[in-house]
């Protein structure tokens, strides 16, 4: 009680977790809840940790794929590039085109939103176009929405193409607490080349491959499906780098003159609070657990029973 928790507890995937804490009485800052502007970069906890997770999805991809990713001109004869697909261009999309051109990989990239084409190909990634209504796919936060399931029908069957000639694809594309669109059906996984590799950075909340298993290797008709959870725990060196600072800025932020001070009027302060005064004050999670207007007061202050805090 009195405390103040500052850290990742995935609360739009478990707001349950988030409403005991509110009753023990902590304030609790949730850093997945880290709004999306500029002044807020220096401490987006989600994407350092999307930036390690892209990077390492495609080193691991590399690893076990049976052939290598550039292309070479040899005495031996020519060896053509591996194709990468990267579906998604978030943080973790656009970091792991970034690393498979690194590697030599010819590589194609797809996402809902349409924006998103300069990004990929300023990477060096050919954007594969869907002809797909895509209007309103992205949220005020810059994140992807939920489409309806006939959308993600049409989605499954278009891209099945690009897929069945991958030689490693890269699935990313996950919906802030909901469940990851399915994207690619077990009978597209079973048209690809025998070796080939799927890594699923989704497999935590469903996974956008039908046979994903978190933390499973699956494999079908000599196709590996990966389906890793918690990438960046295998750089822990960087991770704990990246989530350091991101921690130091937002606190630095929240701490003026050795106090804490809970200024709701600021963006970063406000959309972070989760729980304050034995209540759960965020308002979509009070929506997911039924719970009317907060009554917690909205004005600028220090929680009253704070331990005293040093900068």
């Amino acid at each position: 009680r009195d405390q103040i928790v500052i850290g990742t507890c995935d609360p739009l995937g478990s707001p349950a977790a988030i409403g005991k804490m509110a009753s023990s009485g902590a304030t609790l800052f949730a850093l997945e809840l880290i709004p999306r502007i500029t002044r807020a970069q220096s401490m987006d906890v989600l994407s350092s940790m999307a930036t390690i997770a892209g990077y390492r999805a495609v080193l691991l991809a590399a690893v076990e794929l049976p052939r290598m990713f550039p292309m070479f001109m040899t005495a031996a004869g020519t060896i053509s590039a591996a194709r990468v697909f990267i579906i998604g261009a978030g943080v973790a999309g656009l970091q792991a085109i970034a690393t498979a051109r690194r590697l030599g990989a010819i590589v194609h990239a797809y996402d809902v939103r349409p924006a998103c084409r300069e990004q990929c190909e300023s990477l060096g990634a050919k954007f594969v176009e869907l002809p797909l209504e895509s209007s309103g796919a992205e949220d005020k936060g810059g994140y992807a929405k939920a489409q309806d399931e006939e959308f993600y029908r049409r989605q499954r069957e278009l891209m099945a193409n690009v897929v069945r000639d991958s030689d490693v694809v890269v699935t990313t594309a996950a919906i802030p607490g909901k469940k990851s669109p399915l994207l690619i059906t077990a009978d597209a996984v079973r048209g690809m080349s025998p070796g080939s590799v799927i890594v699923d950075l989704a497999a935590e909340r469903g996974g956008n491959c039908e046979l994903s298993q978190p933390d499973q290797r699956v494999e079908e008709q000599g196709v590996l499906i990966l389906g890793p959870t918690n990438l960046p725990s295998e750089i822990p060196y960087h991770a704990s780098q990246m989530f350091s600072n991101n921690v130091t800025r937002f606190l630095q932020n929240l701490i003026k003159d050795g106090a804490v001070r809970l200024n709701r009027e600021d963006q970063i302060i406000g959309e972070t609070l989760a729980a304050h005064g034995g209540e759960v004050v965020e308002p979509r999670l009070r929506q997911m657990l039924g719970l009317g207007p907060s009554s917690a007061s909205d004005e600028s202050s220090s929680p009253e029973s704070a331990p005293p805090a040093q900068a």
